[in-house]
C-alpha cells in the first residue's frame, strides 16, 4: 500500500502538498514552473484549517495536479488536528476519483515532529478513505486511492517503519469497525470466537474459548444469567499476546461483547433498540487493538477477555428479582435485565484475575448515562488506580480518542452494596448512572489497578467525519494498543 520515493525519482500523476497560514510558498522536494507559485502569491490558495486547492498544471511533463490543503496556523497544529486535516483531503482526493497519490513529506511536516506524524499519516490515509461494506445484492461502485507513495529524502527504511506502524493502528481500528457494523445474526458470540482464533493463528498467539459446560465448572453465574433466555451459546474469549520470556507483568483488556441487547424482560422501547447489535464495541475495541499489537509485536504482555452472549427474552429469561452468584463468589440481586453488560464483564475482570493480571482496562458501551453527561466526543471512564489512569490518559489524548474521569469514591462504592438479599445489586439508582455501572465493575476488581472505560457515546458517529463514515468508530483500539507498543 505505501511505497518510498526517493526525491531523485520522479513524482507521479497527482501530489498532495501542504501550506500553513504563516509561510508564503508551497515548499516541494522538485521542481515546477512558476504556475504554482502564481496561484499562491494571486490568493487563490487557502491555507486555512482543511482547505484543499486542487491545481491542474499544464506545463510540466509527468506532474497533472497538485492538490494544496490548508493546515491553518502553525501554533495551533495538534495531533488530533494534523489527523483530520489529512484524512479530510484524502477524503476529497478519493472522491474526484485519483487512485495514485503521491504525499510530499519534508514540506508536508516540516514543523511537526517526525516520529510521530509519519505514523499519524498512515493512519489517517486507512482509516479516512475506509468503506463500510454492505450487505446488498449490488456492491455500489466506489473510489478507492489504491496507491499512496511517500516522497522524502530520509532514509526509506525508518520512513516505512513508522508508516508500517501507523498502519497497524488503523488496521485495528477498521477491524473493530467491520465487527460493530455487521448485524447480529451474522456475529453471534460464536463468530466472535472464530474471529479471535483467526487472529491468534495469524499473529501467533494463544487462544482459549471457553463454553457453556466450562463456564458452569468455574461459577461464572453472571454471564451465564445473562444467556439463559438466548438460543445461541455464550463464549468467554481468551487471547494471550505473550511478548516477554515469561508470563508476569500482565496487562488485561476486557471487553463487553453483548452481540445483541433487547434489555430482557426489563425490555427495551422499539426506538431503543435499532443499533443494539453495536453492543459488542468494547469486545471490537479489544479485538482490534489484539490486531495492531500482533502485527507490531511489543515486548510486553497482554491477554484479552471477552464474556460474550446476547440477552434475549424466553421462558428460561433471567428476570428482576433472581439472585445470582459470579465466578467471584459474590451474589447479585437483578433488579433490571438491561444492566446486564456488567454482569458479564464482572466475570470477565474475574477470570482476568484468576490469569495472572496485574492492571485491567476494561472497555464496553455500558449506559446511556454516559452519553447524556458527555456526548459523543468523549468517552467517560473510572479508576482506582490515579498513575494507570495518566498513562492511559495520556495515550488517548496523542491517538485522538479523549477520555474523561467520573468520580469513583466510598459514596458510589455504597450504592451497588445495596441489597436486603445479596452482597451486590446491578442497578441502584438512575442517578450517577454512568457511575453505577463503573462502580458495580469495580466491585469485582479489588485491590488490582483498574480503569473502566465507558465507550456508549464514542463508539458510533452519527454522521460522516474526517477519519471515516457514519458508523463504528472503532474506538479506544488505538488507545488500547498504544498503552502497551508505547
Amino acid at each position: 500500500m505505501f511505497t518510498i520515493q526517493s526525491i531523485n525519482q520522479s513524482v507521479t500523476k497527482t501530489v498532495l502538498v501542504g501550506l500553513f497560514e504563516d509561510e508564503k510558498e508551497v515548499r516541494l522536494s522538485f521542481e515546477v514552473g512558476e504556475e504554482l507559485h502564481t496561484y499562491v502569491n494571486r490568493g487563490d490558495v487557502s491555507a486555512k484549517f482543511k482547505a484543499v486547492t486542487p491545481i491542474l498544471l499544464a506545463n510540466e511533463q509527468s506532474l497533472e495536479q497538485i492538490y494544496v490543503v490548508g493546515l491553518g496556523k502553525k501554533e495551533h497544529i495538534t495531533s488530533d488536528r494534523f489527523r483530520k486535516v489529512l484524512g479530510h483531503a484524502f477524503q476529497r482526493v478519493q472522491k474526484d476519483g485519483i487512485q495514485e497519490l503521491t504525499v510530499d513529506l519534508d514540506g508536508f511536516i516540516g514543523h511537526l515532529d517526525f516520529e510521530t506524524s509519519v505514523p499519524q499519516l498512515a493512519e489517517s490515509f486507512v482509516v479516512s478513505t475506509y468503506a463500510l461494506p454492505t450487505l446488498k445484492s449490488k456492491e455500489a461502485k466506489s473510489n478507492k486511492i489504491e496507491k499512496l507513495h511517500v516522497r522524502t529524502e530520509r532514509e526509506s527504511g525508518d520512513v516505512l517503519s513508522l508508516l508500517e506502524k501507523g498502519d497497524a493502528f488503523a488496521r485495528g481500528v477498521n477491524a473493530a469497525r467491520n465487527l460493530v457494523h455487521l448485524p447480529a445474526n451474522i456475529v453471534t458470540a460464536t463468530k466472535l470466537a472464530e474471529h479471535a482464533k483467526q487472529l491468534a493463528a495469524k499473529y501467533g498467539m494463544d487462544v482459549q474459548i471457553l463454553d457453556k459446560k466450562e463456564m458452569e465448572d468455574l461459577g461464572m453465574g453472571a454471564l451465564l444469567a445473562v444467556n439463559q433466555g438466548s438460543t445461541e451459546p455464550p463464549k468467554m474469549i481468551v487471547l494471550k499476546y505473550q511478548g516477554l520470556e515469561e508470563w508476569s507483568d500482565v496487562t488485561a483488556f476486557v471487553g463487553k461483547g453483548i452481540t445483541y441487547d433487547t434489555g430482557g424482560y426489563s425490555i427495551k422501547p422499539k426506538t431503543g433498540m435499532p443499533g443494539m447489535k453495536g453492543d459488542m464495541g468494547g469486545a471490537a475495541a479489544v479485538l482490534g487493538a489484539m490486531e495492531t499489537i500482533g502485527m507490531q509485536k511489543p515486548k510486553k504482555n497482554v491477554i484479552a477477555v471477552i464474556p460474550s452472549s446476547d440477552n434475549m427474552i424466553s421462558g428460561d429469561a433471567f428476570k428482576p428479582d433472581d439472585v445470582i452468584t459470579s465466578m467471584s463468589g459474590q451474589t447479585i440481586e437483578v433488579l433490571n435485565t438491561d444492566a446486564e453488560g456488567r454482569l458479564a464483564l464482572a466475570d470477565g475482570v474475574t477470570y482476568a484475575k484468576e490469569e495472572g493480571a496485574e492492571r485491567i482496562i476494561n472497555v464496553a458501551t455500558l449506559t446511556g448515562g454516559v452519553v447524556t453527561a458527555l456526548g459523543s466526543w468523549m468517552t467517560g471512564a473510572m479508576t482506582n488506580d490515579a498513575p494507570l489512569y495518566s498513562d492511559l490518559e495520556e495515550r488517548a489524548s496523542l491517538m485522538g480518542e479523549p477520555i474523561w474521569q467520573l468520580p469513583y469514591n466510598e459514596d458510589y462504592k455504597a450504592q451497588v452494596r445495596k441489597s436486603d438479599i445479596a452482597d451486590l445489586n446491578n442497578s441502584p439508582t438512575r442517578k450517577a448512572h454512568a457511575i453505577m455501572g463503573g462502580a458495580f465493575v469495580g466491585a469485582f476488581v479489588g485491590k488490582t489497578p483498574w480503569v473502566h472505560l465507558d465507550i456508549a457515546g464514542t463508539s458510533v458517529a452519527e454522521g460522516p467525519h474526517e477519519l471515516g463514515p457514519k458508523g463504528p468508530t472503532g474506538v479506544m483500539s488505538k488507545t488500547l494498543a498504544s498503552y502497551i507498543i508505547r
